[in-house]
């Protein structure tokens, strides 16, 4: 939204409206240069207003900006995150039959060792045996 059509709308709005009564209401007794100071108080201060909205909009767009480029930004964060966990999820697939055969291939290794070792303990034994 442009400043110059934001500045019109709020100066419209800001607008006090006339009632009926007001328009044929007779002129206070109120001399000319109070009624001029009047004014120009009463524009000065409306000034000061929309200079005021003006800066808190402007905050409060820059506000604005920052959360849609944080929502941009975690959204894409997101999707990177949740394509690496596909990826992952895909490669754990891969290779849980690889993991499995392992595990098998060690236990049927354990179970030679011992094979082994008992054997060995023979043999010791045996040649213990021998040397008596």
């Amino acid at each position: 939204m442009s400043e110059s059509l934001w500045k019109s709308d709020v100066m419209v709005e800001e607008r006090p409206e006339e009632t009926v009564e007001e328009k044929h209401a007779e002129p206070a007794a109120e001399s000319t240069s109070e009624a001029t100071s009047e004014v120009t108080s009463e524009a000065a201060s409306e000034s000061s207003d929309l200079t005021l909205s003006m800066d808190d909009f402007t905050a409060l767009e820059e506000r604005i900006h920052r959360a849609v480029n944080l929502v941009k930004w975690e959204r894409q964060a997101r999707a990177t995150a949740e394509e690496r966990a596909t990826t992952a999820e895909a490669q754990l697939r891969e290779q849980a039959p690889l993991t499995e055969n392992l595990q098998r291939e060690v236990s049927s290794l354990r179970g030679e060792r011992d094979q082994v070792r008992q054997r060995v303990e023979r043999l010791l034994s045996q040649l213990d045996a021998l040397e008596l």
